[in-house]
């Protein structure tokens, strides 16, 4: 039951308010404290159209003020921090003056059938959310991590992210043996061979695999595709953002889809 008067923070020395700066700060904080830092109205706003339930919201004082009553019956305790204090805890240069903890998901079972975006040792955590947001625009429901690529929960991919988190399966920390148990076929990318991707007959459901920025997929991940497909640039660029490329493939078998009559 949601608590009716909000605990108060006023000292820089309140174990909880060091906490949450580790959670906000530390981008695998996550994992020891099992839970997640979701800064801003828009990301609070995401999670909560998803019916997710915070163990805690998060106010500056004068955010408090202003718009607490508009989520005091969400979280299960309602926290606020005097405006100095809440200034510390954010590692942006505009922080937000709210923000929702979660309680860290269980990991999903790998689920074999389901449209799948694999992510292999890609490293930046604002590709690592931009992907996440296109495969849910582009109705892939489920996205593996594999080991090497950015901490999904992190502060950074979750804000890349802008919601996509509660609209997918999300699986981190998986070994490419794991691959193993998709019942469906494999799409790799490359700069340099494949089939071109606007000539290719692409199936469904499927799983596209993103590499590293620098190094593309790997070898034990390739081994495992049945396709590998490049995408035309005329316009004379060696690549790709890996993220671009991602929203490429996934709008491409969304409109594959779409042309056939399937649904999404």
């Amino acid at each position: 039951m949601t608590s009716a008067e909000p605990l108060r923070i006023t000292s820089a020395a309140n174990s909880l308010l060091k906490d949450l700066k580790r959670l906000s700060q530390d981008s695998t904080a996550y994992r020891k404290q099992g839970r997640v830092w979701l800064e801003g109205e828009h990301l609070c706003s995401a999670a909560a159209a998803r019916d997710v339930r915070p163990a805690q919201a998060v106010y500056s004082e004068s955010a408090w003020l202003s718009t607490g009553h508009r989520w005091a019956g969400r979280a299960l305790q309602n926290v606020v921090i005097s405006d100095p204090l809440f200034a510390t805890l954010s590692a942006l240069e505009s922080p937000a003056a709210m923000a929702f903890v979660l309680d860290l998901p269980s990991p999903p079972a790998l689920q074999t059938d389901a449209p799948t975006a694999i992510l292999d040792r890609v490293q930046d955590a604002g590709n690592v959310g931009a992907i996440l947001r296109s495969a849910s625009a582009f109705g892939f429901k489920q996205v593996i991590a594999l080991k090497g690529t950015a901490a999904l929960w992190s502060p950074k991919v979750l804000r890349a992210g802008m919601g996509a988190h509660f609209a997918v399966r999300l699986l981190e920390g998986i070994e490419p043996s794991a691959l193993e148990a998709l019942a469906l076929p494999i799409i790799v990318t490359s700069s340099h061979q494949g089939e071109w991707l606007h000539q290719t007959p692409l199936p469904w459901p499927c799983a596209w695999a993103f590499g590293h920025e620098g190094q593309g997929v790997g070898e034990n991940v390739t081994a495992r595709a049945r396709l590998a497909v490049r995408i035309a640039q005329p316009g004379g660029e060696e690549s790709l953002n890996v993220a671009s490329a991602a929203a490429i493939c996934l709008h491409a078998s969304a409109a594959a889809q779409q042309t056939r009559g399937g649904l999404l």
